[in-house]
């Protein structure tokens, strides 16, 4: 046992005023002396010590190592255990071509908006110049002198701006073009989130970049944004299901399952079924219905700048022999006029009709998607059956029983003969 004598403690503790009024205080405390010579202790031995310090060296070594095998095999462009990890360029080429949708999408936005602005804007100047006019052509039927020449001349070069103005407004179709922008915005933001998810969620290939790159470029050729030159014909000879995706057979990802990837020969037919009834039904009846809005178009595209015409021509014969027939015709031609041209472009039957264009091109994408996953021979190569079918019963808008109900309705209908009522769609 050691033997601890302690010595006494002694604390001294001054005070002075100088240090009071700065809030010190100094304390000075004699610790006891021990006394070691009792003590006795057993310090490591050399050997330990130097057995624990080359541990420490070797796992310092080993780790070392690791990081520098692992550093340099990714250097050298190997990932022995990140063998599903995709190329770095794919994903650069990805994410540029994603920013270009992006901003795609926000010019179309933007160029919409204006067109837009000019359906409204062109509607109300063009029916103010109309009835201005024709008012003018009223006054000037009582008037003799300067003022009926004044009021003559004013009316007819009037009616002749809002011709010129009614010939650009009608071949443009602003209405139209406004849907136009609208579609291919949410188009393109379609697109973007698809090229998300391929990046998020899967490993892409240049496959995929090739295929995003078509997307881009027929939507470019579906919805261009110039008016010279490229902008599509307002009033073709045809109606056809506007189409804004490549036009070469659509890619099937590989799942790797050996079994049925979801798909049965009930699933199969209840497929063709519904491919059967949007062709019979919804995207005939579209194309029906975008063809009457196509003639009723022309018709009113033609009459208004027919009708502020025949306006102008009647008020420049104002005030001759035959002055009462040429005033009302003036008169009653101009405030017609404007009558067309709120049906026409306050109506928006422009817009009405690539509504029915675009809607019908959605059923037509329905269809050859549909067509070309049965086409697959290869189950595994095809969309998971089960998760395909919930797509299409959305886009539908309707649920997993409806669209069961709706192929055995298409089939009990073809098989007694008869055509089914029904349309595939609820959402149009």
């Amino acid at each position: 046992m050691a033997s601890l004598q302690s010595s006494s403690v002694t604390g001294s503790v001054a005070y002075s005023s100088s240090r009071c009024r700065r809030g010190m205080i100094r304390a000075t405390i004699n610790m006891p002396k021990l006394r070691t010579s009792g003590i006795s202790l057993k310090l490591p031995t050399r050997d330990l010590v130097q057995e624990v310090l080359d541990m420490g060296v070797g796992l310092t070594a080993a780790t070392t190592g690791h990081v520098e095998k692992k550093y340099e095999s990714r250097t050298n462009g190997t990932f022995p255990s990140e063998s599903n990890v995709s190329d770095p360029m794919v994903i650069a080429k990805l994410h540029a071509i994603m920013e270009a949708v992006a901003d795609r999408a926000e010019m179309h936005k933007n160029i919409g908006e204006q067109r837009d602005n000019w359906n409204h804007l062109l509607l109300t100047s063009i029916n103010a110049i109309t009835l201005t006019a024709a008012t003018m052509a009223g006054i000037a039927a009582t008037s003799v002198g300067g003022p009926l020449v004044a009021l003559k001349l004013s009316s007819t070069l009037m009616y002749l701006a809002a011709t010129g103005m009614l010939v650009v407004m009608n071949k443009i179709q602003p209405s139209q073009l406004v849907e136009e922008q609208r579609n291919a915005v949410r188009l393109f933001k379609q697109l973007h989130g698809q090229i998300q998810r391929t990046l998020s969620c899967g490993t892409p290939t240049s496959t995929d970049v090739e295929e995003a790159m078509e997307k881009v470029l027929a939507l470019d050729k579906a919805y261009p944004l110039p008016l010279l030159g490229a902008m599509l014909d307002k009033f073709p000879k045809t109606v056809e299901p506007a189409v804004w995706w490549p036009q070469n057979k659509q890619r099937q990802r590989h799942s790797g399952r050996t079994d049925g990837n979801g798909w049965s020969m009930e699933l199969e037919e209840e497929m063709r079924e519904v491919v059967g009834v949007l062709k019979r039904k919804d995207t005939e009846d579209y194309l029906r219905l975008g063809k009457i809005a196509l003639k009723v178009n022309k018709i009113l595209a033609i009459s208004g700048p027919l009708l502020t015409g025949l306006a102008a021509c009647g008020t420049a014969f104002v005030g001759s022999s035959h002055g009462p027939w040429a005033a009302t015709l003036g008169v009653v031609s101009g405030a017609m006029a404007s009558v067309v041209n709120t049906m026409e472009h306050g109506g928006q039957v422009g817009m009405v009709f690539e509504m029915y264009r675009s809607t019908a091109g959605f059923f037509r994408l329905m269809e050859e998607t549909i067509e070309s996953n049965l086409s697959e021979r290869d189950v595994g190569r095809r969309e998971n059956g089960e998760l395909f079918e919930m797509k299409v019963a959305l886009q539908l808008g309707r649920s997993l029983s409806g669209l069961k109900d709706l192929a055995a309705s298409s089939y009990s209908s073809s098989k007694n003969g008869d055509a089914i009522e029904e349309f595939a769609s609820k959402l149009f």
